[in-house]
C-alpha cells in the first residue's frame, strides 16, 4: 500500500531544509520538490518511487498537515480505498474511504504508561541469572549440551 501526497495539502513543512516525511522514511522514498522541476509543485513533497514503499507509515504518521495517505492495492482493496491515520491527544483513529463513497472509521486509544511503572515480573518469581553458563543449563534431555567437549564427534 504505498503513500501518495496530497499537493493541495503539503506545505513542505513549511520552509524547512527537509520535510518531515523525507527525513523519517526509512527507504528513503520520499522527496521535497523544491523547484518543482519534478512534480511541477514546488515546495511540496512526493513518493519518487510508490512500489518501493515498505508500508512502515513512518511519514503517514508524522505529516503535519496529515497531506499523506496510504492507497491499497486493487487486488487488496477491489473498490480502491484510501487510509489515513489520524493522531489525536488519546486515540488513533483511522479514516478508510472508499471509492463508491463510503467511508469507515476506527479510533483506538493510546495507552501511555509512566517509564519504570510496569512490574516485568508480575506475580512470576525474578530469573535466576546466576546459573547461566553453568552445566546443565542447556542440557536437551538425552541431546547435546554445546560447548560440551565429551560430547563432540573427534573421528
Amino acid at each position: 500500500m504505498p503513500t501518495f501526497v496530497h499537493g493541495e495539502k503539503c506545505d513542505g513543512c513549511e520552509g524547512r531544509p527537509e520535510a518531515f516525511c523525507a527525513y523519517i522514511c526509512p527507504h528513503d522514498l520520499m522527496r521535497l520538490d523544491r523547484d518543482g522541476t519534478l512534480t511541477g509543485h514546488a515546495g511540496k513533497s512526493f513518493n519518487q518511487e510508490p512500489d518501493q514503499c515498505w508500508e512502515c507509515y513512518a511519514c503517514v504518521k508524522l505529516c503535519p498537515q496529515q497531506a499523506i495517505e496510504v492507497r491499497p492495492y486493487a487486488d487488496v482493496v477491489p473498490l480502491g480505498a484510501c487510509v489515513q491515520p489520524l493522531r489525536g491527544s488519546n486515540s488513533i483513529s483511522w479514516r478508510v474511504g472508499f471509492r463508491n463513497g463510503i467511508e469507515k472509521h476506527f479510533e483506538f486509544p493510546i495507552r501511555t504508561t509512566p517509564e519504570g511503572s510496569i512490574d516485568p515480573y508480575g506475580d512470576k518469581p525474578e530469573a535466576d541469572l546466576s546459573r547461566i553458563g553453568k552445566p546443565g543449563f542447556f542440557v536437551q534431555s538425552g541431546g547435546y549440551r554445546a560447548g560440551d567437549p565429551e560430547q563432540l564427534l573427534n573421528k
